[in-house]
């Protein structure tokens, strides 16, 4: 899409800062409901950069209903692969045999995962040719460079001199958000020490759609499966946690020790595996904004919260903001109230806030529990875990959670209209 000119430019109504997939679902999100409002997208990443993301996501059973919605699930379903069925095991890494304390079947209701595994360049370029049809205008490569906010709009300065104005300006700028540095929003925030290591494995026998999380004492190793590539070679994601100077030393070293460490923990049940992609590593570390919303600014996704994958559900908060942003903005925008004002978006981070908060500290209570070689506090997660795999209403609560269908659920996210 290309940019159109700015100067002279009516003031939007919208202007999403970001163009990831939680910028640019809010984007689709509001456009699709309600045509009428003028939406722009702009991204400080160069063109094309989205492009080269090789990681995959997690796309729980609420999110594939609200991109079912937004006409993108059809384009994503033949590449999404289904998780039918999760394994969790607690041992150590040498252990010649992993018990498996808790097991979970795939579905919310019959013939619906609770969750698939899809590439980030395949969500990000659906979305962005969703966004193309809808009208939605994206400028790439361009930095916001700072924000003024008025009585009746925002204007916002971009890297090249232009300006943009707006009704509303969403950040979803990522963790390290610039804007809501800018608007003087404070987080809390700590560093786990450790970094998280992701990488493609090609394997032999086919995965079967099942998931696994090991718990290992310097973090969890999850393998979660793929669609097979071009080729047919079965392929499983790697979600690999270890202590931060441990998970740099890998990743920049050898690549036949990398293999021979990632065989320790894979193991050898779908026989022979290697490396398909350069592995990269990330820290890990908990963010929580003080506040979701400013005059006229609204925070989602990881530029909201930053939470420890322990539980694979980053990508599933940011879309849950999203499908309530959108629609407390679209019912606001049909009752004729100012769209930007604050009484409209606190009504957004009432709705947000406590989940986020829960998944937070949800997240970071799971990953001190299980990221230790305790002995006391291993035999009491481990009991933990056998009562939760005996206990049928409870596991199926569990999965409720992780489908992203329990509480107070959007109606994005229910796979309604807005």
């Amino acid at each position: 899409m290309a940019r159109q000119s700015t100067d002279d430019r009516a003031v939007l109504d919208v202007l999403v800062a970001g163009a990831g997939y939680v910028g640019l679902a809010a984007a689709v999100s509001l456009k699709q409901a309600r045509p009428s409002l003028e939406i722009a997208v702009v991204d400080a990443a160069p063109a094309g950069a989205w492009q080269r993301d090789g990681r995959c996501s997690a796309i729980a059973a609420a999110a594939s209903r609200m991109l079912d919605r937004l006409g993108v699930w059809a384009e994503l379903a033949s590449q999404a692969q289904a998780i039918t069925d999760m394994v969790i095991t607690d041992s150590r890494a040498a252990d010649p045999v992993r018990p498996t304390f808790l097991t979970f079947d795939g579905e919310v209701a019959p013939g619906e995962p609770f969750a698939h595994m899809v590439a980030n360049r395949d969500l990000n370029g659906a979305l962005r040719r969703q966004a193309e049809k809808l009208g939605i205008d994206l400028i790439e490569g361009m930095a916001v460079q700072g924000f003024d906010t008025g009585a009746g709009s925002v204007t916002v300065h971009l890297a090249d001199g232009a300006t943009l104005k707006a009704r509303l300006l969403v950040a979803a700028d990522g963790v390290k958000s610039r804007l809501r540095d800018m608007a003087g929003i404070k987080t809390v925030r700590w560093e786990y020490g450790q970094s998280g290591i992701v990488c493609t494995v090609g394997h032999e026998r086919p995965h079967n759609g099942r998931a696994e999380e090991h718990f290992l004492p310097a973090g969890p190793f999850a393998t979660l499966p793929l669609k097979p590539d071009e080729k047919g070679i079965n392929r499983s994601s790697i979600v690999w946690v270890e202590r931060t100077a441990d998970a740099e030393a890998l990743v920049a070293g050898d690549d036949l020790v990398f293999e021979m460490e990632l065989e320790r923990r894979f193991g050898l049940k779908l026989g022979e595996i290697r490396v398909l992609d350069k592995p990269r590593a990330w820290p890990l570390g908990l963010t929580l904004a003080r506040a979701f919303v400013a005059p006229r600014l609204a925070l989602a996704g990881d530029a909201a919260h930053g939470i420890h994958p322990i539980a694979g559900q980053g990508l599933n908060l940011g879309f849950k903001d999203v499908a309530a942003l959108a629609e407390v903005v679209v019912e606001a925008d049909r009752l004729g109230q100012d769209i930007g004002a604050l009484d409209v978006l606190e009504r957004y981070q009432q709705w947000r806030r406590f989940d986020t908060l829960s998944m937070g500290v949800t997240t970071d209570v799971l990953n001190r529990l299980f990221s230790n070689d305790i002995g006391p506090l291993r035999a009491a997660r481990d009991l933990g875990l056998g009562l939760v795999e005996r206990m049928p209403r409870l596991k199926g609560f569990f999965v409720r959670q992780a489908s992203g269908l329990s509480g107070d659920t959007p109606r994005l996210l229910r796979g309604e209209a807005i």
